[in-house]
């Protein structure tokens, strides 16, 4: 602004300058100009007559004095826009400091403004009520609860997605069946078999074979496996030929029956219902109820189907302690889902006690060398009780971990007053790669510990007295999907038991033993690493190989099974 000032007194002070310049000269000078111009003039018109004493002729005179008379007025009309110049900025400089005044009274008013609605606030913030902490604790309660429902209902509805999906494309397959269609094409084992019924229900069929082809040192390859769908010969092991059907009873119930087909070492076939079971899907409380007949939620690997192991032979502790066809039977079962940020579900299972499929228990073959009692259920005493609880949470992004706690206890056949007691702890683990493919790569590792402790009653026949037995078991094992439908696995199996019956020091003592053998086994260890092939979801082939050590009568063993399996149908997911 002080720069403008200064220019514009200077361009005043030189406009004074030239006016001083025009207007102040003296005639002297004036003539003096003249005569400097004038004789420039006669030389370059020719002019001889040149008067020496004035210097100019008279009409020359008139003619200079008409060009000093313009370039009077040319000077004249400056100084008139210079003027008019200095008003205009004049005016704009007042127009300027008249509105900076007014900004800056508008700013005054503004800062006075939001010093009071400032303190308006601060003496509304005073005088507002304080919420106290127990208020405060309430409502984060509240809403951690909220939260913890909501996962919960998530956690529901992932359950049963994969039946509620089903029974939109069993609706889609009904619509589209209503219609002939000429151009229908071929059928695919991933399509489901639906069974029409009044156009309304539906069912899903699927058929699952499961072979073994196997080579032992053993001659009887059934005394080293404890499982009843193990590989049980030298030769081809039909293991297990099972066909599954599922489906939507209606909007309260789903449905499961499991139909097994078996050819024995002898070549004499059998049939069994292994699962047929209903289950709610819309109990409120986040309850869910199962009733039926079925496996026992006991442990990780119990409630699975020969053909979802990892596997070619279930572990020697499984076979031991709940029997050559796990431990299942009719009865039912009741869930909760915890309200919890991560997965945690209780069980509590009640089903009979009797029976081959609870071999700790009502057998009616006794364990231990001894005759079966009456196994008729007499009162609530009788029956076998599972209860159980399961949590899995994320230890990282790529890593999932799912803990477990079993127990099972009811009466055994050994006396009318004796009972068994099975616990165990589960661990699953499972890591995948951030950058998976089809679900490869992956790591799991899967870990069971058992214990059992088993009342033996008294045989007076066979000259036995009661005792109390303990024994204990455990496998883990780790899988590694290295590449897309490639799988290494290796797993390593312990059960305690007899020792060496060289420990015997006469031959009542060695027939003790064998007795008690036929219940606790010998001690033995064994190792197995296998490799699968996975052709796809639908079939897989795959080695595997056995060393037992079995430590009781101090020999070992060695066992390769190659295992095939083929998929029909459609047939629904197992749990994580």
């Amino acid at each position: 602004m002080w720069q403008i000032r200064y220019l514009f007194i200077l361009c005043m002070l030189l406009m004074g300058s030239i006016a001083s310049y025009v207007y102040g000269e003296s005639p002297s000078s004036v003539s003096a100009h003249r005569k400097a111009i004038n004789p420039s003039e006669k030389q370059q018109e020719g002019i001889e007559n040149y008067d020496e004493d004035s210097g100019l002729d008279e009409e020359d005179e008139w003619e200079n004095e008409d060009e000093f008379d313009e370039i009077t007025g040319q000077l004249q009309g400056m100084k008139a826009i210079l003027e008019n110049m200095k008003q205009d900025y004049e005016t704009r400089l007042k127009e300027m400091q008249e509105k900076i005044s007014i900004l800056e009274k508008e700013n005054t008013k503004t800062t006075k403004k939001d010093v009071k609605m400032i303190s308006t606030s601060e003496e509304k913030r005073a005088n507002e009520p304080r919420i106290s902490k127990e208020d405060y604790d309430a409502v984060v309660k509240q809403l951690d609860t909220l939260e913890k429902t909501y996962t919960a209902r998530i956690e529901e509805i992932k359950k049963d997605n994969d039946i509620r999906m089903q029974e939109v494309e069993n609706k889609l397959a009904t619509a589209s069946s209503s219609t002939p269609d000429t151009n229908t094409g071929k059928w695919s084992p991933a399509q489901p078999i639906t069974l029409l019924s009044m156009g309304k229900s539906y069912m899903n069929i699927s058929f699952d074979g499961l072979f073994a082809a196997a080579g032992s040192t053993a001659k009887d390859l059934g005394t080293l496996e404890t499982g009843g769908h193990d590989p049980n010969q030298r030769g081809f092991t039909v293991q297990n030929l099972e066909t599954t059907f599922e489906g939507a009873v209606d909007p309260y119930f789903k449905g499961q029956a499991s139909i097994v087909f078996q050819i024995d070492q002898d070549g004499e076939s059998f049939l069994e219902v292994e699962e047929a079971f209903l289950t709610s899907m819309s109990l409120p409380l986040n309850l869910q109820a199962k009733a039926g007949t079925f496996f026992t939620e006991f442990g990780r690997l119990n409630p699975f189907h020969p053909h979802a192991w990892d596997f070619a032979d279930q572990p020697l502790v499984n076979g031991r302690f709940l029997g050559p066809d796990g431990l299942r039977g009719p009865g039912a079962r009741l869930s909760w889902l915890a309200p919890t940020s991560n997965y945690t579900e209780l069980f509590f299972t009640v089903q009979d006690s009797q029976g081959e499929t609870a071999y700790s228990f009502r057998n009616e073959e006794a364990l231990f060398g001894r005759e079966a009692v009456e196994t008729s259920v007499r009162s609530m005493e009788d029956m076998l009780y599972t209860p159980r609880i399961a949590t899995s949470f994320e230890v990282t992004d790529e890593t999932t971990v799912l803990l477990g706690a079993s127990a099972a206890f009811g009466p055994n056949s050994t006396g009318r007053d004796t009972d068994t007691l099975i616990y165990g702890l589960d661990m699953f683990w499972k890591w995948k790669s951030p950058y998976a493919a089809g679900g490869f790569p992956f790591v799991t590792w899967q870990t069971e510990v058992m214990g059992r402790r088993f009342e033996v009653g008294e045989d007076a026949d066979a000259g036995l007295s009661d005792e109390k037995l303990n024994n204990w078991g455990a496998y883990s094992q780790i899988c590694w999907g290295f590449k897309k439908r490639w799988v290494a696995g290796f797993r390593v199996d312990y059960v305690d038991g007899l020792k060496e019956f060289e420990e015997h020091e006469d031959e009542e003592e060695e027939e003790e033993g064998h007795h008690h053998s036929e219940g606790l086994g010998f001690e033995r260890v064994r190792f197995s690493p296998n490799l699968t092939f996975y052709a796809s979801e639908f079939s897989k082939i795959r080695l595997q190989y056995n060393f037992d050590d079995i430590l009781g009568n101090d020999t070992s063993e060695h066992t390769v099974v190659l295992q095939f399996e083929f998929l029909l149908g459609s047939h629904g997911a197992h749990k994580f």
